[in-house]
């Protein structure tokens, strides 16, 4: 073989080689793969895995109460309803809001229509965090919120039945509404207690500020 058929069939050699070659990180589809969890997220979430999107995931108790929450932090809170259960949860986020120095505003709403504009007002004050609370603001906020992909939303004590990589959801036994007509029949407002409600906003808050955000975490 000359040197010129030589040289040719060692650049298809390594043309092919590159092309079957997997880079460090990556699937063989060259996606790259996400990095291992550790720290606090390897902890909470129980596995050195990423979560699949809208996995849910069962937390060891206690692993979120030492997460700090970074100076100037903001927080909007929408809540819709009159009952108990809506109060103990807004009470529960102004709680931690006020043990972890953050800014808080609250947004209450009285229909559907005011759900959505409070989301859009809560939006444009760029806040760090949205927290929903009350089972009047599932719908709405299933509709609404990926239209802001780029706005961390949390829902305590209930779930969306397709949420976007940036809304999170803490649920438990008795507080787990999905909206309207998809089967509701195991929530019970009596679960909503405040020890409960603080542990919710807490654990949630803690997910999302580990970016652990789009999954539902299911409190024992």
């Amino acid at each position: 073989m000359g040197l010129t058929a030589s040289l040719a069939a060692a650049a298809v050699a390594l043309t092919l080689a590159a092309c079957g070659a997997v880079a460090p990180g990556s699937t063989s589809d060259g996606v790259a793969s996400p990095p291992p969890l550790t720290g606090f997220a390897a902890r909470f979430v129980g596995s050195s895995h990423e979560p699949a999107p809208e996995a849910t995931v069962r937390p060891t108790p206690g692993t979120w109460d030492d997460v700090a929450v970074p100076a100037g932090y903001t927080i909007v809170v929408i809540a819709r309803g009159d009952d108990d259960a809506t109060a103990t949860l807004t009470d529960a986020v102004e709680r931690y809001a006020a043990d972890h120095g953050a800014d808080l505003t609250v947004l209450e709403a009285r229909s559907d229509d005011e759900v959505e504009q409070r989301i859009d007002e809560a939006v444009t004050a760029a806040p760090d965090l949205v927290v929903g609370v009350g089972d009047g603001v599932v719908d709405v906020f299933s509709l609404i919120t990926a239209q802001y992909l780029e706005t961390d939303f949390l829902v305590v004590g209930a779930q969306l039945p397709e949420p976007t990589h940036n809304v999170t959801a803490v649920v438990w036994p008795g507080a787990e509404f999905r909206g309207t007509g998809l089967g509701n029949d195991d929530a019970h407002p009596a679960a909503v207690t405040p020890g409960r409600a603080r542990e919710a906003v807490s654990a949630g808050a803690a997910s999302v500020l580990h970016d652990l955000t789009g999954i539902v975490i299911e409190l024992g």
